[in-house]
C-alpha cells in the first residue's frame, strides 16, 4: 500500500470512529428528547397529537435533524470506514454489509425529512381543520414508521453482517462482535408487530453501547488480523 493511500485509510478510520461516537450520542439525545421532553409518540388520538406537534414543532424539527438526518449522513461515513477496516475489497460479506449500511442511511435520512416536511403540512391544516390535519398526519406517520421510525430490520441485518465479517477478519474485538449478534437480532425482531415496541427499545439501548464501543475501536490502531473459523460461504 502506498504511503498516501495508507494515510487516507487512517484518516477515514478516524472519521469513522468520530461518526460512530456521534451515532451513540444521537441515540441518547433521541431517547431523552422523544421520551422525556416531547413525547408526541405516546399520544394516541391523532387530533391531540397534531396539537402537540403544533406546540413543539421547532424542537421536533431539530430533534429529527439531529437524530435522523445527520445520523444517517454519519452512517455513510461509518459504513465506508468499516468497509476499509474489514477489507471490503476482498470480502463479499463485508461488501454486503456496506450495502446494507448505505441503504439504512438512506432510509433514516428519508424518514427524518418526511417527518419534518409532513409536520409543515399538518400544522398548516390544523388551524383550518384539526380533524383533517389528524387524518393527514396518520398517513405521514405510517410512512415515517415504515421507512425507519419503528421497524429496524435493515439496521439489524447490517449489524449482524458486520459482526460475522469482523469475526472472520479479526480486525475488531471479539467480545464486541459477539455483542453485535445480540444487537442485530433485536433489530431484526422489530419486524414482528407483537414484539416491535420492546425489541426496538432493546435495539436502541444496546446500539448506544455498540456504537460507542465501535467508535473507540476505530480510533485505536487496528490489531493484526486473526481469522475466526467460520463457514467460508462468503469468502
Amino acid at each position: 500500500m502506498k504511503q498516501g493511500e495508507k494515510s487516507d485509510m487512517t484518516q477515514l478510520q478516524k472519521w469513522g470512529g468520530a461518526a460512530a461516537l456521534y451515532e451513540a450520542l444521537a441515540f441518547v439525545i433521541g431517547f431523552l428528547g422523544f421520551g422525556l421532553v416531547v413525547n408526541v409518540g405516546g399520544i394516541a388520538d391523532p387530533g391531540q397529537k397534531v396539537a402537540a406537534i403544533v406546540e413543539n414543532q421547532g424542537l421536533l424539527t431539530l430533534l429529527h435533524l439531529v437524530v435522523y438526518v445527520a445520523w444517517g449522513a454519519m452512517l455513510v461515513v461509518l459504513s465506508l470506514a468499516l468497509h476499509e477496516r474489514l477489507n471490503g475489497r476482498n470480502s463479499a460479506l463485508a461488501r454486503t454489509a456496506t450495502a446494507f449500511g448505505i441503504i439504512w442511511s438512506v432510509l433514516v435520512i428519508a424518514s427524518g425529512m418526511i417527518y419534518n416536511v409532513g409536520m409543515e403540512t399538518a400544522v398548516s391544516l390544523h388551524a383550518a381543520d384539526p380533524a383533517q390535519a389528524g387524518t393527514v398526519w396518520l398517513a405521514i406517520e405510517s410512512v415515517f414508521n415504515g421507512l425507519g421510525g419503528g421497524v429496524e430490520v435493515v439496521g439489524g441485518i447490517w449489524v449482524l453482517l458486520l459482526s460475522v465479517a469482523a469475526l472472520r477478519s479479526g480486525r475488531l474485538p471479539r467480545a464486541f462482535n459477539y455483542f453485535g449478534f445480540l444487537v442485530g437480532a433485536a433489530g431484526v425482531v422489530t419486524v414482528i408487530p407483537a414484539l416491535s415496541e420492546i425489541s426496538a427499545s432493546i435495539f436502541g439501548l444496546t446500539q448506544i453501547v455498540w456504537f460507542a464501543w465501535l467508535g473507540i475501536a476505530l480510533l485505536r490502531r487496528p490489531k493484526t488480523a486473526v481469522k475466526e473459523v467460520i463457514n467460508p460461504a462468503f469468502e
